[in-house]
């Protein structure tokens, strides 16, 4: 007979939510110009998760409005996220307000940047 205490902590075993594995696949896409993922960059204005659905939309922003890759990069990152297991729904929106700026960045790439 088994163990319903083991049983019990088995079942509860925390697995990663959508936003988890959303959040994982963006930190693997790094910004062609500066040597740090997108994520942490603070590129990432907002994520918009419906783990019901499987929906997931990503408002996101680059580092100057004439980026070369303004026209394809969101592009980029939509495939990248509907690639996701348990994503069945990816949009992407490109934002420019409020402007990206250093500040946005986390601590990890400030200091991958020497910025701390």
């Amino acid at each position: 007979m088994q163990n319903p205490a083991t049983h019990s902590t088995v079942a509860t075993a925390p697995v990663a939510g959508l936003r988890e594995r959303v959040v994982a696949a963006l930190r693997k896409i790094y910004d062609p110009e500066i040597p740090v993922n997108i994520y942490d960059l603070g590129l990432v204005y907002a994520l918009e998760i419906d783990e019901s659905q499987g929906g997931v939309r990503v408002l996101m922003t680059l580092t100057a409005p004439g980026c070369p890759v303004a026209q394809t990069f969101p592009g980029t990152v939509q495939d990248t996220v509907r690639a996701v297991e348990g994503v069945k729904q990816a949009e992407v929106e490109l934002v420019w307000e409020p402007p990206w700026g250093p500040d946005r960045m986390s601590e990890a790439a400030k200091l991958e940047l020497g910025m701390l």
